[in-house]
């Protein structure tokens, strides 16, 4: 008997969700805990399997459950993971379980907290696991409804309910016009699969039968008059410029647990979505409108990491930090080249560990000293040194420092941008020169924070019942910080694996 893991570990924090809210009650919040904790730990240890399993040398996708679910409409119960979707399950693992570990201090209402954030991580695992693009639209709308949710009751009392509608409109604003994407897609692509499908792999054929590459308007093909909608829709979600906005804003009303699965695992859900139903569907649309898009990444990457630097508010520099390094997702996107490519598969798994250690750490920090002005704080160290280290770690992946995970990530990223100057346009070595400024700016503003708030002089006056972090805290820290070395030391413990699930794109790209 196959076991059925993309089931296990999509559907062990669903049932733990269900649990919390029929059986268990607020006045006993370490069952609530526990349970939590147990189910997002399931799901890690399935996710490490799956991921520690994948046959390289096979590729494409494995792991494979399908079952009908809409016969009528095309729609199934599809599962799988491919070397681009398996780290990005790990990576969902590694948040929520750390996430559940560091929010061990809720009291408010935690059944209904965890309940919640339980249907946010169902919610994003979904979309990594689905084969299926009705599944995946099903999970990743799952997702939005938790969110808003978590950030509105829970949240940073003077921008909650500002911030969670802001996001909330936001992303369905651009899920509404992914959908209709994917909605003429699949009625474009009938004639060829003979009949309704969602299916990616019933698509896929399609797309390779040149069903998407009929003209539409005079010469203008499907694939180039709907590409943009379908990436540019999933990229609100991604950050990409000028749909940005609501993303700080959500960082930083967003509890810590919350917010290391708003920047760590659900932008990636964003970019994923882009990727998948975008570029890989679409390759004929993505070759002709990725060269002006990687223009807006130019943007997310430098504006970003400037905005960043002058931020006062600690929780508002990792937001558009978080920005500036999605920026370089998208740009490895559009070098349509492997190298760049799998730079970005490592980048987003790389900056959702960076950002989810980051965010931990900052609101480790805010608990204690109830203040998120940099200026304000200093000596952090001395109360707290495993946040202060963990912190440093994350600041140096972030710069690209060799030996952790940003710098397997990203060199890769900017040789593939230099590379597409010879292959797509001069201009794009003038991109990689540009790209690289930002990398220079992040390193000032992390050696910065670290400075004046780790570092100095700690005003005892001030912050009297500042302490050291809990022994469940420092776990969750040391499980963060342990994935940026290990990747980084060993990058082909991950970089074969995404080059086999970008290795696809970039074929079709190559022959749009």
């Amino acid at each position: 008997m196959t076991i059925p893991f993309m089931t296990i570990i999509l559907a062990t924090p669903m049932v733990a969700a269900i649990i919390m809210l029929a059986f268990m009650k607020n006045e006993q919040p370490t069952p609530i805990k526990v349970l939590s904790a147990i189910a997002t730990g399931i799901s890690l240890a399935a996710s490490i399997y799956v991921y520690v399993s994948y046959d390289v040398a096979s590729a494409g996708f494995q792991f494979e459950e399908f079952a009908p679910w809409v016969p009528q409409l095309g729609v199934g119960y599809h599962l799988g993971v491919d070397g681009i979707s398996a780290p990005m399950a790990l990576l969902t693992g590694l948040a929520s379980f750390t996430g559940v570990l560091i929010s061990w201090g809720i009291d408010d209402r935690p059944r209904e907290f965890f309940a919640f954030f339980m249907l946010l991580v169902a919610g994003v695992y979904g979309v990594f696991l689905a084969l299926d693009l009705f599944l995946l639209f099903f999970f990743y709308e799952l997702a939005i409804f938790p969110m808003y949710v978590l950030i509105a009751t829970w949240g940073w009392k003077v921008t909650r309910v500002y911030a969670s509608m802001k996001l909330t409109l936001y992303i369905l604003v651009g899920s509404v016009i992914a959908l209709v994407g994917v909605i003429a897609m699949v009625l474009v692509a009938e004639p060829a699969i003979g009949k309704l499908s969602f299916d990616v792999v019933d698509l896929m054929e399609a797309r390779d039968a040149g069903a998407f590459d009929v003209p539409v308007m005079g010469a203008v093909t499907f694939a180039r008059a709907w590409f943009p909608f379908i990436f540019l829709g999933f990229g609100v979600l991604a950050g990409v410029f000028p749909f940005h906005n609501w993303s700080p804003d959500g960082h930083v009303a967003a509890p810590s647990a919350v917010s290391m699965i708003h920047a760590g695992v659900l932008m990636k859900m964003g970019a994923y979505a882009a990727l998948r139903v975008g570029v890989q569907m679409l390759p004929q649309g993505a070759a002709t409108h990725l060269p002006w898009m990687v223009f807006l990444t130019l943007i997310n990457v430098v504006y970003g990491s400037m905005i960043a630097m002058v931020q006062r508010d600690f929780k508002y520099v990792i937001g558009f930090s978080s920005v500036s390094h999605m920026g370089l997702v998208s740009m490895g996107f559009a070098t349509q080249n492997l190298q760049g490519m799998t730079g970005a598969g490592m980048q987003m798994f790389s900056h959702g560990v960076m950002t989810a250690l980051f965010f931990a750490s900052v609101g480790m920090v805010y608990d204690r000293a109830h203040t998120r002005d940099i200026p304000s704080l200093g000596g952090m160290w001395t109360k707290m040194p495993t946040v202060a280290f963990a912190f440093i770690v994350g600041g140096l992946t972030s710069m690209g420092m060799p030996g952790l995970s940003g710098f397997v990530a990203e060199l890769p990223i900017l040789i593939g941008v230099w590379r597409a100057g010879s292959t797509i346009a001069p201009y794009y070595a003038v991109i990689a020169i540009l790209a690289a400024t930002g990398i220079v700016v992040t390193a000032a503003y992390v050696l910065r924070i670290v400075q004046l708030v780790f570092f100095g002089e700690f005003d005892e006056s001030k912050f009297h019942d500042v302490g050291d972090v809990t022994a469940l805290d420092k776990t969750a820290l040391a499980i963060l910080v342990a994935f940026l070395f290990l990747i980084g030391i060993f990058p082909a413990l991950m970089a074969p694996m995404v080059a086999s699930g970008m290795a696809p794109i970039v074929q079709v790209l190559g022959g749009a």
